[in-house]
């Protein structure tokens, strides 16, 4: 078993106040592998008294100072690439090769990228609009800032909440979901080579611990990527400090696929976006909506593509025992009318995994359509024409990512405009750039991670008038 984690407060690796501690388990095996803490509100006030204290100096820092502390990082978390992948895999059992070629090249690209935007905060003119009088703005840091970040991708969406309120001045404490906090908790103690103690601060914990930190006086913007009932309940708990708050929550991505499309070649592009990291991923494309011409060819092109995956390889575990009971219990509660492809049940292996799962002659209404699975389970629907398919893509409260294959421009064009989701990508699906926003409308939250939009949702304008 690995060496106990600590929480990073001050610069400084210390267990919870209370000694009390939380059981991480690799849910490749369904093994303990270390043991984090559990912190309390004696820990989110530590945490945050340094982020608080920190703030002072770090908030008059230059531009060009944060964005050398982030190149610095930056290089890290390339120096300990080893480290880090058994740390994020350990902790979600994910293919560590995946990992180490698919997710850490964008991590280190997103806070390269903040370092650039930390030098290139823009602000109007400075301009007499009253005579006798001279306007301008500046763009000054929040405060403190809480931060929650998920399970399914535990070091990418660290560095996505991290590296834009430390661009931006803010000091920060950060807290990683109660399974997957090693990661989190490296990549604060690598960063300490590189920021004043304080700056950025992590504490482990469950539920409660998000609570405390959330509530804490000193903080000034909660920043969270978490589901819509986690969503919900730290807005209306920040309503009453007044606390700004940015929220990244569910998806149910739609995609649309029109007639005109090579069916062979859309099945498997979309096979391999739909599965990657069994499914738990808010963008991932899990509701497919198919040109009736066309709809019995595709699925079984799709459905062949999925039985090809291999669990353990091409995709790893659920997160957790409760998150496979989850996608299990939604697959038992299928109506008469809907009926599993290929895949609905779980391989013979130890661990959370779960196979590769296709549904189809679902209904709108169905539960599997409306609610977000964050597995590995993708439906597939028929339509008859362009209004019906955007109409089934829109008819659901999640508004993040959706995606058009066809060939015909000006009908992609006509759906860019139409579907209600921040993000549609055209005979694509998931690429991600850290020059573009990535954020959702509905019940997917608002504010923007990544991007120039990702940075200023951690300043707040000063008109100032000379």
């Amino acid at each position: 078993m690995a060496d106990p984690l600590h929480n990073h407060i001050g610069g400084e690796d210390r267990p919870a106040r209370s000694g009390a501690t939380m059981r991480l388990t690799d849910p490749a095996t369904g093994r303990v592998h270390r043991h984090a803490p559990r912190s309390g509100p004696a820990d989110t006030d530590a945490a945050c008294a340094a982020a608080a204290t920190a703030y002072a100096h770090w908030s008059t820092t230059t531009p060009a100072t944060r964005q050398r502390a982030l190149l610095g990082i930056a290089d890290a978390i390339e120096a300990h690439a080893d480290a880090l992948t058994a740390a994020e895999t350990a902790d979600t059992g994910k293919p560590a090769e995946q990992f180490r070629t698919e997710e850490l090249p964008a991590i280190v690209d997103a806070v390269r990228y903040f370092a650039g935007a930390a030098r290139n905060l823009p602000g109007a003119v400075a301009a007499e609009y009253t005579e006798g009088r001279t306007s301008l703005l500046r763009r000054e840091p929040v405060g403190v800032c809480a931060q929650i970040t998920p399970w399914n991708y535990p070091l990418m969406m660290a560095a996505w909440k991290i590296a834009p309120a430390i661009a931006a001045g803010n000091t920060t404490v950060l807290k990683p979901a109660d399974t997957t906090p090693s990661s989190a908790v490296l990549l604060a103690r690598l960063a300490a080579d590189h920021l004043p103690p304080g700056v950025l601060n992590v504490v482990c914990g469950d539920r409660d611990t998000g609570r405390a930190l959330t509530a804490h006086p000193d903080v000034a913007l909660i920043a969270v990527t978490g589901s819509v009932r986690a969503g919900r309940e730290i807005a209306a708990a920040a309503a009453a400090g007044l606390k700004r708050v940015h929220l990244e929550l569910g998806g149910n991505a739609p995609v649309l696929v029109h007639e005109d499309v090579d069916v062979a070649a859309t099945a498997a592009a979309l096979a391999a976006v739909a599965y990657y990291n069994a499914g738990q991923d808010c963008t991932a494309p899990t509701r497919l909506l198919v040109h009736r011409r066309i709809h019995d060819a595709f699925l079984a092109a799709f459905a062949a593509e999925a039985a090809k995956l291999r669990t353990g390889i091409d995709f790893g575990p659920l997160n957790s025992a409760a998150q496979l009971a989850s996608v299990q219990a939604l697959l038992d509660r299928l109506p008469a009318h809907a009926g599993i492809v290929t895949g609905g049940g779980r391989p013979p292996r130890p661990g959370f995994f779960h196979e590769p799962t296709v549904v189809a002659g679902v209904r709108q209404d169905d539960e599997i359509v409306q609610e977000e699975t964050f597995g590995p389970v993708v439906t597939v629907q028929p339509f008859a024409d362009e209004a019906e398919a955007l109409h089934l893509a829109n008819a659901v409260r999640f508004g993040l990512a959706a995606s058009v294959w066809t060939t015909d421009h000006d009908r992609a064009m006509r759906a860019t405009r139409a579907l209600h989701t921040g993000i549609v990508w055209v005979n694509t699906h998931g690429t991600t750039v850290s020059e573009m926003p990535h954020g959702g409308v509905k019940h997917s939250g608002y504010g923007s991670d990544l991007s120039l939009s990702g940075l200023l949702d951690y300043t707040q304008a000063k008109h100032v008038m000379l």
